[in-house]
C-alpha cells in the first residue's frame, strides 16, 4: 500500500483529460499536494449516511491507497463507524485550494485486516494510542475533565509495555466505483474527468464531462 507521504515533485500538466489509470493520475495529484499544500495534504471531507438516510460529513486523514482502495481509520463505536459499517457505503472528496483541484470518490467500505490495523496502530504516537482508549468517541461528554481522567487512566494502565490496539478502532477501506477528478478554469468552465466500474475486478470507464 502506498504510504502518504511527503513528495517533491514538480506539478505535472492540468491538461489530464489522456489519462487512463485513476490510480496513477490520484498519485501525481497527491504528490503535488504534498508539496504544495500547507497542511495536511492527504485531508479529505468523508461522507456517511446514517439509518434515517441522513448524510453526514467530516474531515478525516488519507493514510494509505493502492488499487485496492483507499484508506483511513476510526473508532468504530463512533457515528462515523456505525454509520460506515451500515450503510457499507461512502464518498470522499479532496480539495486542494492551492492547486484548484479536487477529487471525488465514491464506492464500497469495508474494515482492514486485522494485521493491516494492528502494524498503522502501533506507527501512532504513544499518546495518540491512549486516545484511542481514552475517547469514547461522538457520545456525550460531560467535561474536559472526564476526558482528561479517561486519559490519566489507560496512561497508567500501559504504562509498561506495548499497548495493545482496541477491537473498536480498526481502519477502513473504500473501494471506488467512481473517481472524479476536476480542475477550476476561468469562466467556471471547469476541467473534469470521471472514471467508473460496476465492481472492483471490473475495467474502467472514463467520459469527460461538462463542468
Amino acid at each position: 500500500m502506498t504510504e502518504v507521504k511527503l513528495s517533491t515533485k514538480e506539478l505535472t500538466n492540468d491538461d489530464f483529460s489522456q489519462a487512463q489509470k485513476p490510480f496513477e493520475l490520484f498519485q501525481e495529484w497527491l504528490d503535488d499536494a504534498t508539496a504544495h499544500e500547507l497542511n495536511d495534504p492527504n485531508a479529505l471531507s468523508l461522507a456517511t449516511v446514517d439509518r434515517d438516510g441522513l448524510p453526514n460529513v467530516r474531515m478525516v486523514l488519507l493514510k494509505g491507497f493502492d488499487e485496492g482502495g483507499f484508506v483511513f481509520y476510526t473508532n468504530f463505536e463512533s457515528a462515523k463507524g456505525t454509520e460506515l459499517l451500515s450503510a457499507g457505503k461512502a464518498a470522499m472528496c479532496f480539495h486542494w485550494k492551492s492547486l484548484r483541484r479536487q477529487v471525488r470518490i465514491r464506492g464500497t467500505v469495508g474494515p482492514v485486516d486485522a494485521q493491516e490495523a494492528d502494524e498503522y496502530y502501533q506507527s501512532r504516537p504513544r499518546g495518540s494510542r491512549i486516545g484511542a482508549w481514552a475517547s469514547k468517541q461522538s457520545r456525550p461528554l460531560e467535561s474536559r475533565f472526564a476526558l482528561e481522567k479517561e486519559v490519566a487512566r489507560y496512561t497508567a494502565k500501559f504504562a509498561l509495555g506495548e499497548i495493545p490496539r482496541p477491537e473498536h478502532w480498526s481502519g477502513m477501506r473504500l473501494v471506488p466505483t467512481s473517481i472524479e477528478f476536476w480542475h477550476d478554469r476561468p469562466f467556471r468552465l471547469h476541467d473534469r474527468l470521471t472514471f467508473a466500474r460496476s465492481g472492483p475486478d471490473e475495467n474502467w470507464t472514463r467520459a469527460r464531462l461538462y463542468p
